[in-house]
């Protein structure tokens, strides 16, 4: 990562340890859904809109594997370091600029305060249901 980036544009989010090995951490925002921290196992970070393309499935909630996570909802596997769905599949969700500095995570303040927050929130679980009356 680019350590000579100013620090005033980053948003300090937790240490790497912070995140599971295989797993993933929540960051909630004020405004849209929440971001995604990955770690593989080889300590990459990547971070994505915590929303699969295909229906919205919470990519928090899957299975890390490789540099890729599965949703949990329709197994759709998607690239942590771009958020594309793998072919057969086509979408892609919004990945966010970070940096490692000492163990650190930042994320880029401004993408963190405005990317993808014009997007659904993501589903869990079965749809809502609504009677007749």
């Amino acid at each position: 990562m680019n350590e000579s980036i100013q620090t005033a544009e980053w948003t300090s989010i937790c240490t790497v340890d912070d995140i599971p090995v295989l797993g993933s951490r929540r960051v909630a925002r004020s405004k849209g859904a929440a971001v995604a921290l990955f770690r593989t196992s080889t300590d990459k970070v990547f971070a994505l809109l915590d929303r699969c393309p295909h229906k919205g499935g919470p990519l928090s909630q899957g299975i890390v594997f490789g540099e890729s996570v599965a949703c949990p909802m329709h197994n759709w596997t998607i690239g942590l370091c771009d958020g594309v769905a793998a072919a057969p599949d086509v979408g892609c969700t919004p990945k966010f600029a970070l940096q490692v500095i000492e163990g650190q995570v930042y994320l880029h303040t401004q993408e963190l305060a405005t990317l993808g927050t014009d997007l659904p929130l993501p589903v869990a679980g079965p749809g809502q249901r609504t009677c007749a009356a």
